[in-house]
């Protein structure tokens, strides 16, 4: 299949021109922000596995438990000879309950905007499922326009899990959904996870973990700009900061100066002064009557919806709605 999604040197060199651009006009802004796509480079990708296996970050590990006791209902939901396709698949590692249990899956289509990640994860699931015909998407699953031809006779089956819905304000995770059940058809289906409200200090100490692998994710964007865009931060002069804002129900995270200083990032100079902050993502808190609110907005209906015993996360199963 032809087209620009699919072209990885292309895609490449666009994203770095995206990269450079996205930057100078977010640190151009009075409230500095870089979108939270940029996060995930090769390193950033692999210092988010990290989290994702931290004692305070209890999102992977309670989503794993769910998916891995509802996937075989999943797999009766999803029907004969589906597609599978997961929107930001990073290392493939929840996918693989699902691709264990549908057991005539007629392809797997993960996208990840960090190509290097993409085609490590593609090749380990080459040598593990040989059988497995997997085609990997190199782009922004906010602005992917189609998905390749996976020879499905099935429905095709969105994945969309780790809570990422989350990271998108209202607005766009509601753009996000309507753009899956575009590229999922009217017989599609995506599995939704969805990280619950719950206790603030839970919620703080997810995002503030001991070991500091969560701030040197977020510091991983400074490295970035100096190694892509020629930049002049210096990583000491900077901390990670993520707190609760309890009244828009969402996890906040920010890199923050800790002294006023002067920085060059792709050619052009900014101040920043002491204690000013850069903000690089949310992470919104669903309840129950918000979430179906959300997959209403987005063209979908909830089939299905599993949490753990302490409610701390949902995983959904959202069917496309009739459209007239």
């Amino acid at each position: 299949m032809n087209g620009s999604v699919l072209t990885l040197d292309d895609i490449a060199a666009a994203d770095r021109e995206d990269f450079r651009r996205e930057v100078l006009a977010g640190l151009a802004q009075k409230a500095r922000a870089i979108p939270a796509r940029f996060l995930y480079d090769a390193r950033g990708s692999a210092l988010f596995d990290e989290i994702c296996e931290l004692p305070e970050y209890y999102l992977t590990r309670t989503e794993t438990r769910i998916l891995a006791e509802r996937a075989p209902e999943i797999a009766r939901l999803a029907g004969p000879h589906p597609a599978l396709v997961e929107f930001g698949s990073g290392s493939s590692v929840k996918s693989r309950l699902l691709l264990d249990a549908i057991g005539d899956l007629a392809a797997y289509a993960p996208i990840d905007i960090s190509r290097e990640h993409l085609e490590a994860s593609a090749a380990r699931l080459r040598r593990d499922y040989p059988g497995l015909n997997v085609e990997p998407v190199c782009g922004d699953y906010m602005t992917l326009e189609r998905l390749p031809h996976m020879g499905a006779d099935g429905r095709h089956l969105g994945f969309f899990p780790g809570s990422t819905v989350g990271n998108l304000e209202p607005a766009d995770a509601t753009a996000f959904l309507r753009r899956a059940r575009r590229l999922l058809g009217d017989d599609g289906a995506l599995v939704l996870g969805v990280d619950l409200r719950k206790d603030a200090r839970v919620l703080h100490d997810a995002y503030n973990d001991a070991a500091g692998v969560t701030a040197a994710f977020t510091l991983n964007l400074l490295r970035r700009m100096n190694r892509e865009l020629h930049a002049s931060f210096d990583l000491d002069g900077f901390a990670h900061e993520a707190f609760y804002n309890e009244g828009e129900g969402r996890i906040e995270i920010y890199v923050r100066s800790l002294r006023d200083q002067q920085v060059n990032v792709a050619g052009r100079s900014f101040g920043f002064a002491r204690g000013e902050r850069v903000h690089t993502e949310y992470s919104y808190k669903y309840d129950l009557p918000g979430i179906e609110a959300l997959a209403r907005s987005g063209g979908f209906r909830i089939g299905a919806l599993w949490t753990d015993p302490e409610r701390l996360f949902a995983v959904a199963y959202l069917e496309a709605a009739c459209t007239k």
